[in-house]
């Protein structure tokens, strides 16, 4: 079955991991044996190959750069200016995929139902089709750069990241939006860009909510009634995001699937994390919505964790064919099973883009 991957990390896996994506998982994983610079060296699921293998034929592909002030312990870059220069190195890397013939970018509706007829209807390789979004807004030095980058092709953008940002306060960290942020709101509004509620706090989640109209999904996210973290989203967030018509991407970061998840020490057999957990939270949302429109795939795999914080009947991306099959056992109609796989996301894309 066709797959709509709504968030993957493609470009900091090749430019900060030194992944060389056209290749087989496998010999990625060959090639890093010995190395220990990152904690998912030789684990790594995610490749072009492999999402050829497992038809993830389009996907939400990022550009990501946080900015960190001096009082800020996260991991990032020193000034807005190199975290700007910090995509700009990310979306090249995008346009020598589509050089090669590996990638193609999907900006407006043309191509987006261009893509879809031309992919379900040969068996010849194909570029996969890719939705740039900006996780994080802290690159965007003004909004001018904004401007700039929805030139460039950006289509979707979260406000935050992890902790305090330049115009939202993201996971683990309490804040609102402020003045700055509401002036990106606006621009993102004007824009039509596909603002991705993903990763803010409470606090700025609510704000946004308040003075944002424009179009909105959360391209992975899970349920904090199954792992009580500021992650997660509430019942009443969910529903929020259902009455505005947003599609939600189910995620498989490990500690975001079972409570009590210790990184780095867990492991994912022994805490039982599966694809049973993703076909839970996609439940939860239908349940919530009282239909299957509101939620699809969006797995982060590769967002700076492999198989060592997946799910242990997963090997690689591919893998992902496993999801009809269990959403079937789950009672799932083939309707249903269609629309969380990619259907939701590719109309909520038409409706936008219309």
């Amino acid at each position: 079955m066709f797959i709509f991957d709504a968030h993957l990390d493609l470009s900091m896996n090749a430019m900060e991991w030194n992944r060389d994506l056209t290749l087989p998982v496998h010999e990625l994983r060959n090639q890093e044996i010995g190395m220990s610079d990152k904690p998912d060296r030789t684990r790594n699921m995610v490749s072009l190959d492999a999402m050829r293998r497992g038809n993830i034929g389009l996907c939400v592909a990022t550009q990501i750069a946080r900015y960190v002030k001096r009082d800020n312990n996260l991991p990032g870059w020193n000034s807005p200016q190199q975290a700007w220069a910090q995509t700009q190195g990310q979306l090249a890397w995008y346009k020598t995929m589509e050089e090669l013939g590996e990638m193609t970018q999907i900006t407006n509706l043309t191509q987006l139902n261009q893509h879809f007829a031309n992919w379900t209807k040969t068996d010849e390789k194909k570029p996969i089709g890719y939705i740039l979004s900006l996780e994080g807004a802290d690159s965007i030095v003004t909004i001018d750069h904004l401007d700039r980058a929805y030139d460039q092709g950006l289509r979707a953008i979260g406000p935050a990241h992890y902790g305090p940002g330049t115009y939202a306060h993201g996971t683990d960290s309490i804040g609102g939006i402020g003045t700055k942020g509401k002036e990106l709101l606006k621009r993102i509004e004007a824009l039509n860009l596909i603002l991705d509620a993903t990763h803010l706090c409470d606090v700025s989640f609510w704000e946004t909510m308040k003075v944002y109209n424009g179009p909105i999904w959360a391209s992975h996210n899970n349920c904090r009634t199954f792992v009580n973290h500021n992650r997660q989203f509430t019942d009443e967030q969910i529903t929020e995001l259902i009455q505005r018509d947003a599609v939600i991407g189910v995620a498989l970061d490990a500690w975001m699937m079972v409570p009590n998840w210790i990184r780095g020490v867990s492991n994912p057999r022994e805490m039982g994390v599966s694809l049973t957990q993703m076909i839970d939270n996609i439940d939860h949302i239908c349940q919530l919505a009282g239909n299957s429109l509101h939620v699809g795939i969006g797995t982060d795999l590769d967002g700076g964790f492999g198989k060592e914080q997946a799910p242990y009947d997963m090997d690689t991306i591919a893998d992902l064919q496993k999801i009809p099959d269990l959403l079937l056992k789950k009672g799932y109609k083939n309707i249903d099973i269609e629309n969380i796989m990619h259907k939701n996301f590719i109309a909520f894309l038409q409706r936008v883009w219309s």
